[in-house]
């Protein structure tokens, strides 16, 4: 399913410093690397099925993706305090920055990324949110994030929910804490967590997860799988370990700590779909990259990065700094892997939909999860 977007922009415009114009991918490939393969064949036919990229545009927009995700660190230094988020455009094979002063344009065109002139930056845009995640959501307000194509905080409201009163009350309080857009969706989220059945997961209790990414001692995964002291078993029933950490809500993620003759490698499943990935890294894919999660129930889907740092409000309570994508995913597949090429992106929370109609789903940034418990990612 697709959402029902409905942003209220307000009268303010959006001045492109860098004339952009579509571009067909296939028309990138002299301005992207592609001489040795990207990724696997099995990735590319998942990239073909779930993104309608023939072969050809999916290696050529993997290619562009790793050249901007090392162009926007750089970028955002460009742009200085006049920053104001940044995207990466499939059509064009390029990362734009939004910055609020046209003198920093020509510094991050310098940087090889696009520039556009916004009113509010970065700094403005992260306050209003933070102002937002201090106020109790009801349960009608799916999320919200700074959105930099926008160049405003989005809040998520479930449709049948939008004349709620409570609902009502929060998008006026949410409007007079700075710049706000509201968009309708479908449904609100859930997490993914599941009784226990077959497949190839971890079990704590009678719940089923997925494991997320291997890290020196262990995995991690999503906080709301398990808490701390908790026995994991695994697909065979035998004990795996035990979680040595774990944080839900305000977070969603943990850690659960391998031995009983249990061992860690730097792979993500493919589950017959794709060939198995080896993990090299966790660079941070930008907002419009394409990115891939694998789960042990719907296995092995792909879509695009479309928010990033968003405040998620689920029944159980607020998640912040979450990624939210175009992902599908089903119950049993919380905890799993989020993967853009051969980067770890983060473990998976929850969302909305299925994977037959569609839906959005969210993870839990990587590297927010080895920072919090000290961890090392184990990579090839």
């Amino acid at each position: 399913m697709s959402l029902a977007a409905t942003l209220a922009i307000g009268a303010w415009a959006v001045v492109g410093v860098t004339p952009a114009s579509a571009t067909d991918p296939q028309d990138l490939a002299g301005r992207a690397d592609v001489s040795e393969a990207p990724a696997s064949a099995g990735l590319l036919a998942a990239m073909r099925r779930d993104l309608g990229l023939t072969e050809r545009q999916a290696e050529v927009r993997l290619a562009a993706e790793k050249e901007a995700i090392a162009v926007q660190e750089r970028a955002r230094r460009a742009a200085g305090e006049s920053y104001a988020g940044a995207w990466f455009d499939p059509s064009t094979g390029k990362l734009t920055v939004a910055v609020t002063d046209g003198g920093k344009a020509d510094a991050v065109s310098a940087s090889g990324a696009r520039a556009r002139l916004v009113r509010h930056s970065a700094r403005r845009l992260d306050a209003t949110k933070e102002r937002l995640d201090r106020l109790s959501a009801p349960k009608g307000v799916s999320s919200w994030h700074v959105d930099p194509k926008a160049n405003r905080v989005v809040v998520d409201v479930v449709e049948s929910a939008k004349d709620d009163n409570d609902v009502r009350a929060f998008v006026e309080r949410a409007r007079e804490e700075g710049p706000v857009a509201v968009r309708h969706t479908s449904e609100g989220p859930r997490t993914f967590a599941a009784g226990t059945v077959g497949g190839d997961p971890y079990y704590t209790g009678n719940v089923r997860c997925s494991i997320g990414f291997s890290v020196y001692g262990g995995f991690v995964t999503a906080g709301h799988c398990g808490q701390a002291g908790a026995e994991v078993r695994g697909w065979d029933g035998s004990v795996i370990g035990n979680f040595q950490g774990a944080s839900f809500p305000g977070d969603d993620y943990a850690w659960v700590g391998v031995g009983n003759g249990w061992w860690t490698v730097p792979v993500v499943l493919g589950w017959g779909t794709v060939s198995d990935q080896l993990v090299r890294g966790s660079a941070e894919a930008p907002i419009g990259a394409s990115v891939c999660r694998s789960g042990s129930t719907s296995h092995w889907h792909c879509g695009k990065v479309l928010a990033t740092d968003e405040t998620v409000n689920y029944s159980q309570g607020a998640v912040h700094q979450m990624t939210k994508t175009s992902v599908c995913a089903e119950p049993g597949d919380s905890g799993g892997s989020f993967i853009s090429g051969d980067q770890a992106q983060g473990v998976t929370s929850g969302g909305w939909g299925d994977c037959s109609g569609g839906g959005e789903t969210w993870h839990q940034p990587i590297n927010e999860i080895l920072n919090r418990y000290g961890l090392t990612l184990h990579t090839a």
